[in-house]
Protein backbone atom coordinates (compact mmCIF):
# COMPACT_ATOMS: atom_id res chain seq x y z
CA UNK A 1 0.00 0.00 0.00
CA UNK A 2 1.37 3.40 -0.92
CA UNK A 3 1.82 6.00 1.77
CA UNK A 4 -0.43 9.03 2.20
CA UNK A 5 2.43 11.06 0.73
CA UNK A 6 2.48 8.97 -2.45
CA UNK A 7 -1.29 9.40 -2.85
CA UNK A 8 -0.98 13.15 -2.27
CA UNK A 9 1.75 13.27 -4.95
CA UNK A 10 -0.54 11.40 -7.35
CA UNK A 11 -3.36 13.88 -6.70
CA UNK A 12 -0.91 16.75 -7.25
CA UNK A 13 0.25 15.21 -10.55
CA UNK A 14 -3.31 14.79 -11.73
CA UNK A 15 -4.86 18.06 -10.60
CA UNK A 16 -2.33 20.75 -9.67
CA UNK A 17 1.37 21.52 -9.40
CA UNK A 18 2.37 21.66 -5.72
CA UNK A 19 5.35 22.41 -3.54
CA UNK A 20 6.75 19.68 -1.27
CA UNK A 21 5.12 21.42 1.73
CA UNK A 22 1.73 21.54 -0.01
CA UNK A 23 1.95 17.84 -0.84
CA UNK A 24 2.69 17.12 2.84
CA UNK A 25 -0.23 19.32 3.88
CA UNK A 26 -2.55 17.47 1.50
CA UNK A 27 -1.27 14.11 2.77
CA UNK A 28 -2.00 15.19 6.35
CA UNK A 29 -5.77 15.43 5.72
CA UNK A 30 -6.23 12.21 3.72
CA UNK A 31 -8.28 9.47 5.38
CA UNK A 32 -7.84 5.86 4.25
CA UNK A 33 -10.98 3.71 3.95
CA UNK A 34 -11.33 0.11 2.69
CA UNK A 35 -14.55 -1.46 1.45
CA UNK A 36 -15.48 -5.04 0.62
CA UNK A 37 -17.27 -5.93 -2.59
CA UNK A 38 -20.94 -4.98 -2.19
CA UNK A 39 -20.29 -2.64 0.74
CA UNK A 40 -21.80 0.85 0.68
CA UNK A 41 -19.33 3.73 0.77
CA UNK A 42 -22.19 6.21 1.13
CA UNK A 43 -25.80 5.35 2.04
CA UNK A 44 -28.99 7.21 1.10
CA UNK A 45 -29.87 9.50 3.99
CA UNK A 46 -26.23 10.12 4.96
CA UNK A 47 -24.68 13.57 4.67
CA UNK A 48 -21.49 13.48 2.61
CA UNK A 49 -18.44 15.24 4.07
CA UNK A 50 -15.68 14.02 1.74
CA UNK A 51 -14.46 13.91 -1.82
CA UNK A 52 -13.48 10.27 -2.45
CA UNK A 53 -10.36 9.42 -4.46
CA UNK A 54 -10.49 5.81 -5.66
CA UNK A 55 -7.03 4.36 -5.16
CA UNK A 56 -8.06 0.82 -6.09
CA UNK A 57 -11.35 -0.72 -7.14
CA UNK A 58 -14.58 -0.10 -9.00
CA UNK A 59 -17.57 1.80 -7.64
CA UNK A 60 -21.02 2.78 -8.78
CA UNK A 61 -23.28 5.64 -7.79
CA UNK A 62 -26.96 4.66 -7.86
CA UNK A 63 -30.39 5.59 -6.56
CA UNK A 64 -33.89 4.17 -6.37
CA UNK A 65 -36.82 5.45 -8.41
CA UNK A 66 -40.20 3.69 -8.44
CA UNK A 67 -38.61 0.76 -6.57
CA UNK A 68 -36.05 0.40 -9.35
CA UNK A 69 -32.27 0.74 -8.98
CA UNK A 70 -30.77 3.23 -11.44
CA UNK A 71 -27.02 3.59 -11.99
CA UNK A 72 -25.91 7.20 -12.30
CA UNK A 73 -22.15 6.78 -12.41
CA UNK A 74 -19.45 4.11 -12.63
CA UNK A 75 -15.84 4.83 -11.75
CA UNK A 76 -12.48 3.06 -11.41
CA UNK A 77 -9.17 3.79 -9.70
CA UNK A 78 -7.41 7.17 -10.05
CA UNK A 79 -10.75 8.95 -10.23
CA UNK A 80 -13.01 10.90 -7.91
CA UNK A 81 -16.50 9.93 -6.76
CA UNK A 82 -18.83 11.97 -4.55
CA UNK A 83 -22.36 13.15 -3.87
CA UNK A 84 -21.83 16.77 -4.81
CA UNK A 85 -25.19 18.18 -3.66
CA UNK A 86 -24.97 16.55 -0.24
CA UNK A 87 -21.35 17.64 0.09
CA UNK A 88 -21.95 21.33 -0.56
CA UNK A 89 -25.46 21.79 0.81
CA UNK A 90 -24.92 19.60 3.86
CA UNK A 91 -28.15 17.72 3.18
CA UNK A 92 -28.85 13.95 3.25
CA UNK A 93 -28.07 12.34 -0.07
CA UNK A 94 -30.53 10.36 -2.17
CA UNK A 95 -27.58 8.65 -3.86
CA UNK A 96 -25.70 5.57 -2.75
CA UNK A 97 -22.11 4.70 -3.56
CA UNK A 98 -21.27 0.99 -3.66
CA UNK A 99 -17.97 -0.87 -4.02
CA UNK A 100 -18.35 -3.33 -6.92
CA UNK A 101 -14.92 -4.80 -6.14
CA UNK A 102 -12.76 -4.69 -3.01
CA UNK A 103 -12.04 -0.95 -2.98
CA UNK A 104 -9.53 1.38 -1.35
CA UNK A 105 -10.50 5.03 -1.07
CA UNK A 106 -8.66 8.07 0.21
CA UNK A 107 -11.16 10.60 1.51
CA UNK A 108 -10.51 14.33 1.29
CA UNK A 109 -12.66 15.87 4.04
CA UNK A 110 -14.02 19.04 2.45
CA UNK A 111 -13.83 21.22 5.58
CA UNK A 112 -10.16 20.31 5.99
CA UNK A 113 -9.48 20.82 2.27
CA UNK A 114 -11.12 24.25 2.37
CA UNK A 115 -9.09 25.18 5.45
CA UNK A 116 -5.72 24.29 3.93
CA UNK A 117 -6.72 25.85 0.59
CA UNK A 118 -7.19 29.28 2.16
CA UNK A 119 -3.48 30.07 2.13
CA UNK A 120 -2.26 27.87 -0.73
CA UNK A 121 -3.17 28.73 -4.32
CA UNK A 122 -2.05 25.31 -5.60
CA UNK A 123 -4.40 23.54 -3.19
CA UNK A 124 -7.21 25.87 -4.28
CA UNK A 125 -6.41 24.86 -7.88
CA UNK A 126 -6.54 21.15 -6.96
CA UNK A 127 -9.95 21.66 -5.32
CA UNK A 128 -11.24 23.58 -8.34
CA UNK A 129 -9.91 21.03 -10.85
CA UNK A 130 -11.54 18.15 -8.96
CA UNK A 131 -14.90 19.96 -9.02
CA UNK A 132 -14.49 20.89 -12.69
CA UNK A 133 -13.73 17.28 -13.63
CA UNK A 134 -16.81 16.07 -11.75
CA UNK A 135 -19.08 18.63 -13.42
CA UNK A 136 -17.66 17.91 -16.89
CA UNK A 137 -18.18 14.14 -16.44
CA UNK A 138 -21.78 14.77 -15.35
CA UNK A 139 -22.37 17.02 -18.37
CA UNK A 140 -20.89 14.47 -20.79
CA UNK A 141 -23.14 11.76 -19.36
CA UNK A 142 -26.26 13.99 -19.42
CA UNK A 143 -25.58 15.07 -23.03
CA UNK A 144 -24.95 11.47 -24.09
CA UNK A 145 -28.33 10.44 -22.70
CA UNK A 146 -30.14 13.45 -24.14
CA UNK A 147 -28.70 13.61 -27.63
CA UNK A 148 -27.34 10.21 -28.68
CA UNK A 149 -28.92 6.98 -29.88
CA UNK A 150 -28.28 3.75 -27.99
CA UNK A 151 -25.52 2.58 -30.37
CA UNK A 152 -23.74 5.95 -30.18
CA UNK A 153 -23.98 5.97 -26.37
CA UNK A 154 -22.41 2.53 -26.21
CA UNK A 155 -19.67 3.47 -28.68
CA UNK A 156 -18.81 6.62 -26.71
CA UNK A 157 -18.79 4.65 -23.45
CA UNK A 158 -16.42 2.09 -25.05
CA UNK A 159 -14.00 4.88 -25.98
CA UNK A 160 -14.23 6.88 -22.75
CA UNK A 161 -14.51 4.04 -20.22
CA UNK A 162 -12.98 0.82 -21.63
CA UNK A 163 -11.78 -0.31 -18.18
CA UNK A 164 -15.29 -0.04 -16.71
CA UNK A 165 -16.68 -1.93 -19.71
CA UNK A 166 -14.31 -4.81 -18.92
CA UNK A 167 -15.05 -4.92 -15.19
CA UNK A 168 -18.59 -3.75 -14.42
CA UNK A 169 -21.65 -6.03 -14.65
CA UNK A 170 -23.60 -5.48 -17.88
CA UNK A 171 -26.82 -4.77 -15.95
CA UNK A 172 -25.18 -1.70 -14.35
CA UNK A 173 -23.73 -0.53 -17.66
CA UNK A 174 -27.17 -0.87 -19.28
CA UNK A 175 -28.72 1.18 -16.47
CA UNK A 176 -25.95 3.82 -16.72
CA UNK A 177 -26.57 4.12 -20.49
CA UNK A 178 -30.36 4.09 -19.90
CA UNK A 179 -30.94 0.95 -21.92
CA UNK A 180 -32.59 -2.34 -21.12
CA UNK A 181 -30.11 -5.24 -20.84
CA UNK A 182 -31.66 -6.63 -24.04
CA UNK A 183 -30.99 -3.39 -25.95
CA UNK A 184 -27.42 -3.30 -24.66
CA UNK A 185 -26.92 -6.90 -25.77
CA UNK A 186 -28.22 -6.07 -29.27
CA UNK A 187 -26.03 -2.95 -29.50
CA UNK A 188 -22.95 -4.89 -28.33
CA UNK A 189 -23.56 -7.68 -30.83
CA UNK A 190 -24.02 -5.17 -33.65
CA UNK A 191 -20.79 -3.44 -32.62
CA UNK A 192 -18.91 -6.76 -32.56
CA UNK A 193 -20.22 -7.62 -36.04
CA UNK A 194 -19.17 -4.16 -37.28
CA UNK A 195 -15.66 -4.66 -35.90
CA UNK A 196 -15.36 -8.07 -37.60
CA UNK A 197 -16.04 -6.57 -41.05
Amino acid sequence: MDSMLDVARELARKYSTMTVDEVRLLASILVLARFKKGELILKAGDVSHSINYIYKGLVRVFYYKNNKELTEHLQVENNIVMSIESLFKGIPTKLQIEALEPTVIYKLPVLELEKISLHHANLQMLYRKILEESLIQSQIHADMLRFEHASDRYEKFMKLQPEILRRAPMSYIASYLQMTPETLSRVRNAQLMENIK
